[in-house]
């Protein structure tokens, strides 16, 4: 911030590189919400809930003014892609560390609760906005494979970590009358986005093996990758907690065998990435190794 600041600003005003800093925001609340689950420590995972607003706030605002008010703007084939749905994933995950904070805080509950269910539903609505250019750009833009990049998988991402909101709100209804009335929608409305995400798997993996075996793209280790990895476990426990809010224990057995496919791709990109350090460490010590 301090030393290479013309460089931040540069980047998070691109409408390519800007919504990378989204994870920023989704990070703090990811690491909050296990903070809360595996530590039980919900004064730090407090913190890092208030830290994760503040970050929302200038990153949020920062990135869509700028990318609004510039005046050379790329054409929609090379300005947007998966990555921008980041900014759903964030909103959501400040939602769920929010809500699963609420029986540990014993003052403000109803006005936590309000701000968490504002912000799952604001969510909703940039994963709707992104997803409808996305859409466009896949089926009336030209799509080379050499462009269709992991962090499109975070198509169906930013939907399973909107069911985890929806859901999280629902299975804490009982903190709040007016989520007990309208319960019922929340159900529906959290159905709906989990559905999508289950829709958009098949069709992601068709994309990778036009990709990658049909136009045979080197499937070479890339940190994009990474934005496959985490839609896969995202999308695992949110329909774990999704049968929990919805009380339907036959979508268990979704979760039971795609825990082993988001390990099993973790585990793929993880050996790829040490791969990748052990090559580039021979090659800075020794180059005519390689």
């Amino acid at each position: 911030m301090f030393f290479f600041f013309p460089k931040i600003k540069k980047d998070i005003t691109s409408h390519t590189l800007g919504p990378g800093f989204f994870t920023l925001i989704a990070g703090t609340s990811v690491f909050g919400s296990q903070v809360t689950i595996v530590a039980n420590n919900y004064s730090i995972a407090f913190v890092l809930w208030i830290l994760a607003i503040l970050l929302w706030i200038v990153v949020m605002y920062t990135f869509f003014t700028a990318v609004t008010v510039r005046k050379n703007k790329p054409t929609i084939a090379e300005g947007i892609n998966g990555a921008w749905l980041i900014a759903a994933v964030a909103t959501q995950s400040i939602s769920v560390l929010g809500t699963l904070l609420i029986p540990y805080v014993e003052s403000g509950r109803i006005v936590i609760l309000f701000f968490t269910l504002c912000m799952f539903f604001l969510g909703c609505m940039l994963y709707l906005n992104i997803i409808t250019l996305i859409f466009y750009r896949f089926t009336f833009v030209e799509l080379k494979h050499d462009a269709l990049t992991p962090p499109y998988w975070i198509n169906m991402g930013a939907v399973a970590i909107t069911t985890l909101a929806g859901s999280t709100l629902i299975l804490h209804a009982e903190y709040w009358p007016l989520l007990q009335e309208i319960t019922p929608f929340l159900k529906g409305f959290t159905l709906f986005f989990w559905i999508t995400g289950t829709w958009w798997i098949p069709l992601l993996f068709i994309f990778m093996i036009w990709r990658h075996i049909y136009h045979r793209y080197p499937l070479t280790y890339d940190p994009q990758f990474w934005g496959m990895v985490f839609p896969l476990a995202m999308y695992t426990t949110s329909t774990l907690q999704l049968s929990k809010a919805l009380e339907v224990p036959f979508l268990i057995v979704i979760p039971k065998f795609m825990v082993f496919i988001a390990i099993a791709a973790w585990l793929i990109v993880f050996i790829q990435l040490i791969h990748r350090i052990y090559l580039n460490v021979i090659n800075h010590f020794n180059p005519r190794h390689l």
